[in-house]
């Protein structure tokens, strides 16, 4: 008699291999302006997801990234890491000490507004999804051409809000749903 093998999902290993300590991307000599990003990973049903994997990475806070691909690396803030991992702990809850990147900019002209890169890892995801988080109170993501291409409807989906009187701005994520996060293909 054939029976079917019982079904898999993939994780939660996440903790397990995740390295301590890699959501501080800032020292004393980083440049730019200090803020925590924080939020929740929730499924379609509005639940916490309790041991997903962000992984984020950005330019400096003059738009630059410290990586051999930007024409500029070799102007970007040594003091900068650019690149995170937190898990999800507390309700779905990730944070992150970074730096609010500056735009992107390219012979003298903005190419994209300031964003962060994201991935997300996550159990039952056998492929991570991407998106990008810009914030509410710039005036550049009038301009930015990534932004603008996300059906109006969905555009708040990928702007993180800033937190009256604090440097912390709030990005939640959501996998699937109503109010599904809008994600990008890699």
């Amino acid at each position: 008699m054939l029976t079917q093998s019982p079904s898999q999902t993939v994780g939660p290993f996440f903790h397990d291999g995740l390295i301590l300590g890699e959501n501080h991307l800032v020292n004393e000599q980083t440049r730019g302006e200090r803020i925590t990003l924080t939020g929740r990973v929730l499924d379609g049903d509005g639940q916490p997801v309790p041991d997903a994997m962000i992984e984020i990475w950005q330019a400096d806070a003059e738009g630059i990234y410290a990586h051999v691909d930007d024409p500029l690396h070799a102007q970007a803030d040594p003091a900068f890491r650019g690149y995170g991992r937190a898990d999800t702990v507390d309700a779905g809850r990730y944070v992150f000490e970074t730096i609010k990147p500056g735009a992107v900019v390219r012979a003298g002209q903005p190419v994209q507004a300031p964003h962060i890169n994201v991935h997300v890892f996550a159990r039952g995801m056998l492929i991570h999804v991407h998106t990008r988080v810009y914030f509410a109170d710039v005036a550049a993501n009038d301009s930015d051409a990534i932004l603008n291409a996300v059906p109006a409807a969905r555009r708040d989906t990928l702007l993180a809000q800033r937190t009256l009187g604090a440097a912390t701005y709030t990005f939640d994520i959501v996998l699937q749903g109503e109010h599904e996060t809008a994600f990008f293909e890699a």
